[in-house]
């Protein structure tokens, strides 16, 4: 007799987690970017995001490889170095009905791509911007980037005396309206704020610690799995639930905060940092340069704002992707030019 096989688990959209998947992973085993990779699978999943709706934007680095280990059937674009903010603004001016989720590395956004990252920030462009931070360039042997912490030792016994650039900080105060850090080690948190991520309508930015196992995992380094597992410091316990499952309650009393995104799901955060309200933007930036006068790496929600006009909707753009519209409606013609020059004489 002949045993049925099982129908594979699916999620709400009636797809398997497999189509969510993506090809074999060439970075290092142990590496921070692809337990991100498994993270980034499983949000995607239990949200029910469509993968031909989703664009996986990317520019040079070893991060800039993830996209290619998740979301096979999503349209993908790896970029320029240091130039995927101003592509992915392109790409969604030309089809804003999609959804975009960018990973970049410390070098391509702290370095050559700072200029494009700190304008994609004071736009608030509707995307989810993932750092994959390791503090070094991976794929040039292990330099410091401009993440690297004061005192940070390099495999090779070089210490790093320059400040490092907070990018959780700068973010807050340029414009983006959800600001969050995490550890690629912590699979919990992570995903929450991922799935918290993909129900919000502005910039998301995620720095991602992201341990280096070749060249920045060693004893003296502030971004290895060691240090990480030490000196994580939560300001919140985040938990989130999407619109369309039953709100349920599992925190002990408390001060809980419930936030309401813009899809209907609620993100709730659990204060575990006396007092942290993540809706305070200059309060956000205070704990974050405390705790870097104390050598703390905080973790969690630090800002979120979800009343802001994305940039989207400051364009006021028509329901239609202009990517899609007739050349009659996009392209004005002789006749307004000619009544445009002769109103300038």
């Amino acid at each position: 007799m002949a045993t049925a096989t099982p129908s594979p688990k699916v999620n709400h959209i009636g797809l398997p987690v497999v189509e969510y998947r993506g090809g074999k992973s060439t970075l290092c085993a142990g590496c921070g970017h692809n337990a991100i990779s498994e993270r980034i699978i499983d949000a995607m999943y239990e949200m029910g995001v469509q993968p031909e709706r989703l664009i996986k934007m990317s520019g040079i680095g070893c991060s800039s490889k993830s996209p290619a280990y998740f979301m096979s059937r999503s349209h993908s674009f790896n970029s320029v170095h240091g130039r995927m903010p101003s592509v992915t603004t392109g790409a969604l001016l030309a089809n804003h009905t999609v959804q975009a989720l960018g990973v970049s590395g410390d070098g391509d956004t702290a370095s050559i791509g700072m200029g494009q990252f700190v304008h994609l920030l004071r736009r608030n462009l509707p995307m989810i911007y993932i750092i994959e931070n390791n503090g070094v360039y991976g794929l040039t042997k292990g330099q410091f980037s401009a993440t690297a912490d004061i005192g940070s030792k390099m495999k090779t016994g070089v210490i790093n005396d320059l400040p490092a650039i907070d990018t959780c900080a700068l973010a807050i105060q340029l414009g983006a309206t959800f600001v969050g850090r995490s550890f690629s080690g912590d699979k919990k948190q992570l995903l929450a704020m991922l799935k918290a991520a993909i129900a919000h309508n502005g910039t998301v930015m995620l720095d991602v610690i992201s341990p280096c196992v070749t060249f920045n995992d060693h004893e003296g380094s502030t971004k290895s799995y060691k240090f990480l597992q030490e000196h994580d410091e939560a300001v919140n316990e985040i938990g989130f639930v999407p619109s369309f499952e039953d709100i349920e309650v599992d925190y002990d009393s408390g001060q809980v905060l419930d936030v309401k995104m813009h899809d209907g799901s609620s993100l709730r955060l659990r204060k575990l940092l006396e007092d942290y309200d993540p809706t305070d933007k200059a309060g956000a930036v205070r704990t974050l340069m405390e705790a870097q006068d104390k050598g703390e790496i905080l973790t969690g929600v630090f800002y979120i704002d979800t009343k802001k006009p994305s940039f989207i909707d400051l364009l006021g753009l028509v329901d239609e992707p202009l990517a899609t519209l007739p050349e009659s409606l996009t392209r004005p013609p002789k006749s307004a030019l000619s009544e445009l020059m002769t109103s300038l004489q």
